[in-house]
């Protein structure tokens, strides 16, 4: 089987399997996403690249920028007059013209755009820092409007050489890329060489046989017109779909490094902010620990400090999530490289160390410190809180010691109160039966009332008692 009526084969499949249900007697019914998650990994294919070529690579911010936009913009490519939005709902999307091709692909926060097209004759290795621009096949006005912001712009160009004579291969690929300093490595090499330099005693085939597949050169540096070069030297032999897979590579490593980056600005603004507010917080914590500031100044002040780090933290926790993520791939890409030295020059892997792992440091301890801020604000809010329950705490014990002693008085006051009313109610009882005995005297009993009422005197003083008792023992009864 040819590797090109298996590329297709293989995305006619994957194509097919995503509206056809499964109608296999042997399996249970297809859970819905399971084509989209199967042929996933086909959704972005390698290019095949034909070498000598050039490719010009653009990535730009979509923040703002919709399908419909870019849709518009690859409309006046030509002959793609014809493209709709639906074309690019799978975030990808490969146009071949005559001659060269373009690719598309939107990611959450970049698009980029791939021109792949045969090398101009006067910018072969031979030349001298050659002119990329008046041999490209798309206008530069075209590149100038693609929508966003353009965070990497590459020109990539890939050449066929013997990699025998090195120290020639050498000096040809520095004259091409202006004779300033480049960061180069050797690819492909397996694992037991790449821990040596090329020409150490460990290539046993000598010098000008190196054990890998190519060569990349760069300089990691920005041109007068805006984009960054890299050149890639393969011998002859080279499949394309090996030259695929090298561009791949290169490009996205260099999309991520920039994309990683980002957080680095974000992480030096928010260096005052932080010292501010740590000193703030050990200010607080120290009042805390005196007693110097009252408890709704302290409240005051740490809410306001708290909401400051959250609405912080809010604002920047993806970009700090995403420029880890974002290294981590730059990482895999360099693995994925497998570089070995040449002699006079640092390796991408160890340029890439060298100069981003210092930045990506940055950013991981501001995301840290930024984390550790917040937890220390609410450590010292659970201080506070603890404090203010044990004042409220003691407030209510004092009220309750208060209201306490307000019903022992009330108790006192009721029992005079009670005493009171009983010789109330025995006196005007008394005064009663001494007005009924003066009628009986008068309607010619013998009874003398003042002896009797007196002689009555206990007995009303003890009944209207006993009358009291029973009241109070049925509204204990009631009540409990």
């Amino acid at each position: 089987m040819c590797p090109s009526w298996g590329q297709n084969s293989l995305m006619h499949n994957a194509s097919t399997s995503d509206t056809e249900p499964n109608l296999s007697p042997l399996l249970p019914p297809d859970d819905p996403q399971r084509a989209a998650l199967h042929n996933e990994v086909h959704a972005r294919p390698s290019a095949r690249v034909r070498l000598p070529a050039l490719i010009v690579y653009v990535a730009v911010l979509n923040e703002g920028v919709s399908r419909e936009q870019e849709c518009a913009h690859l409309n006046r490519l030509p002959g793609q007059t014809g493209l709709t939005p639906d074309d690019l709902k799978d975030n990808f999307l490969r146009l071949r013209m005559a001659g060269f091709s373009v690719k598309w692909e939107r990611h959450t926060e970049f698009s980029r755009y791939s021109i792949v097209q045969a090398l101009p004759e006067q910018a072969g290795l031979g030349n001298v820092e050659p002119d990329l621009h008046n041999g490209l096949v798309v206008p530069g006005e075209w590149l100038a409007h693609i929508p966003g912001r353009t965070v990497a712009a590459i020109q990539l160009v890939m050449v066929h050489a013997p990699l025998d004579d090195a120290t020639a291969l050498m000096a040809q690929a520095v004259t091409w890329l202006g004779g300033r300093t480049v960061v180069a490595s050797l690819m492909g090499s397996n694992a037991a060489s790449s821990a040596e330099p090329l020409g150490e005693p460990v290539n046993r085939h000598g010098y000008g046989h190196p054990i890998g597949h190519s060569w990349v050169l760069t300089q990691f540096q920005l041109r007068e017109d805006g984009f960054e070069r890299m050149l890639v030297i393969a011998p002859e032999g080279t499949s394309q779909t090996r030259a695929g897979r090298i561009a791949g590579r290169l490009l996205e490593l260099e999309t991520y490094r920039l994309m990683a980056l980002r957080g680095l600005p974000v992480a030096k603004a928010l260096g005052p902010m932080l010292v501010q507010s740590e000193a703030a917080l050990a200010q607080i914590t120290a009042q805390l620990e005196n007693k110097s500031a009252t408890d709704q100044q302290l409240l005051d002040t740490l809410v306001s400090l708290a909401a400051g780090v959250e609405r912080v933290t809010a604002e920047h926790v993806y970009r700090f999530s995403a420029t880890q993520a974002y290294y981590a791939l730059v990482n895999q890409r360099i693995r994925e490289l497998r570089e070995r030295a040449i002699p006079g020059t640092q390796t991408v892997g160890e340029f890439m160390q060298r100069r981003l792992s210092p930045a990506m440091a940055t950013v991981a301890a501001t995301g840290q410190r930024l984390a550790s801020l917040s937890e220390r604000v609410a450590r010292a809010s659970d201080l506070l809180r603890t404090r203010v329950d044990i004042a409220t705490e003691v407030q209510n014990q004092q009220l309750l010691e208060k209201l306490t002693r307000g019903q022992e008085l009330q108790l006192r006051l009721q029992s005079t109160v009670e005493g009171l009313s009983i010789a109330a109610i025995s006196y005007y009882v008394i005064s009663l039966l001494l007005y009924g005995g003066k009628a009986l005297k008068a309607a010619g009993v013998p009874i003398n009332p003042e002896m009797a009422a007196g002689a009555l005197v206990p007995v009303v003083l003890w009944v209207v008692w006993r009358t009291t008792q029973r009241i109070h023992a049925k509204l204990h009864v009631s009540h409990s």
